[in-house]
């Protein structure tokens, strides 16, 4: 595993840039962040890096701190979110702007990062209030209300895959009690126990 990289820096690209290190040329992707601070070609850079190996491919990703590196590895780890869209996200703000977003479940400002969708940024902030050192942060007003709202999203898919259709799905999920617990398995519970008494 290549967890940093220290060279001269000899093309910036786009979405990457190339390191020379003894005379091998790495390809490294890059948030913008990264990309607009990384100096001139023919000075040295150092950049922690995170490797993803796929059948295909070696592909390295390059950040300016640990803490980026950190976030993307949380990141990666949410359903649905490959390097591309971690790379969009950190591109969008810094470290403390996302933790912010997901404390303050801020669903809209992560749905207007590119490549992530409604869905998805419910799903960020459901997996990562867990992954994420929040404390200190200000958190939503009105409490946790996108969690039971992601959760629902999640609950009225998981109903569809079992054979329900969606007006049904909606129905189960609509039919809830305010105070139902805020974990998938014990709403799905409640919705089977919906069905069973209409």
């Amino acid at each position: 595993m290549i967890a940093s990289l220290r060279g001269t820096l000899i093309h910036i690209g786009s979405d990457h840039l190339v390191i020379e290190t003894g005379g091998v040329g790495w390809l490294v992707y890059a948030p913008r962040s990264v990309l607009g601070a990384c100096g001139a070609v023919g000075e040295l850079l150092f950049l922690y890096t995170h490797m993803i190996v796929r059948e295909d491919a070696l592909l390295l990703y390059g950040f300016s701190t640990l803490a980026q590196r950190a976030l993307f590895e949380s990141l990666l780890s949410v359903s649905g979110v490959g390097p591309k869209v971690g790379l969009s996200l950190l591109s969008a703000g810094s470290p403390d702007d996302i933790r912010l977003m997901v404390a303050q479940n801020d669903t809209a400002a992560l749905a207007r990062v590119p490549g992530i969708g409604k869905k998805t940024a419910e799903r960020l902030v459901l997996e990562l209030k867990g992954k994420l050192d929040l404390k200190g942060l200000p958190m939503a007003a009105g409490g946790a209300a996108a969690a039971p709202s992601a959760l629902n999203t999640e609950l009225a898919e998981l109903l569809v895959s079992l054979g329900y259709n969606s007006s049904e799905a909606s129905a189960a999920v609509a039919a809830l009690p305010a105070d139902a617990p805020e974990d998938l398995e014990s709403r799905l519970r409640l919705a089977l126990r919906y069905f069973g008494s209409v």
